[in-house]
């Protein structure tokens, strides 16, 4: 059964579904509405969100706010503030996994969470094989349309990317297929053949950054794939 999350604990509008409570874990399923968040809270033991629905928001005290959605991670160490909720415009659904004190110390309540200003969130932290002399570095909005491709290729140096619309599925050679969607990144290293980027019925459209050596162009090079 699902209760209403207490409203001297939230801003806005969020649902608390018990999923389990032994004597020293409690798991609770907490769904946010859009714009719904935590006041400023620390756990008396350490807790881990889960999130399994949507996109949100996670503060720790003195650092901004980084966005957090389905298949995210994240542990609060005991005692430390911080607060955690929806974006504005969409909802959140995560699990609470919380350890309990035996003599039952509850969280501790602080004041209400503000709409984050500014959030940093790495979507990508790839290392090189090897240092690179980069001369200057070309952003390109690439579109491929429906069911098309560019064919096995290289490229003459690295390549980082980003999924804006569309979708494509997407291997690298040696690596295991896969299905790029908006939001995700990719890492396309230097003359590593791209077995696939096939867009898929709607098209994709991404962001590509090119990082080259001094005169040098960014160049895709097809290749002849083995087998």
């Amino acid at each position: 059964m699902s209760f209403p999350a207490p409203a001297d604990a939230i801003t806005g509008t969020a649902w608390i579904t018990p999923l389990a409570a032994a004597s020293r874990t409690r798991v609770d399923r907490v769904r946010f509405e859009p714009g719904a968040r935590t006041h400023w809270h620390r756990h008396p033991l350490d807790q881990v969100l889960v999130v399994t629905e949507g996109t949100g928001y996670l503060q720790r005290r003195g650092e901004p706010a980084t966005l957090i959605s389905a298949g995210d991670t994240v542990r609060v160490a005991a005692g430390e503030w911080h607060w955690h909720g929806a974006t504005d415009s969409t909802s959140m659904t995560h699990l609470a996994i919380e350890e309990i004190l035996a003599d039952g110390s509850p969280t501790e309540i602080g004041e209400p969470a503000d709409v984050p200003a500014v959030t940093r969130t790495v979507l990508l932290d790839q290392h090189l094989p090897e240092p690179r002399l980069v001369g200057h570095v070309e952003v390109r909005r690439i579109t491929i349309a429906p069911h098309h491709s560019p064919g096995p290729h290289t490229h003459n140096g690295p390549v980082f990317g980003s999924i804006e619309a569309g979708s494509a599925i997407y291997r690298i050679e040696g690596e295991p297929e896969t299905v790029l969607n908006p939001g995700d990144v990719f890492y396309e290293p230097e003359g590593t053949p791209v077995a696939r980027f096939d867009a898929q019925g709607e098209g994709v459209t991404f962001l590509a950054c090119f990082p080259v050596g001094p005169g040098e162009t960014p160049r895709l090079d097809p290749v002849e794939m083995s087998g």
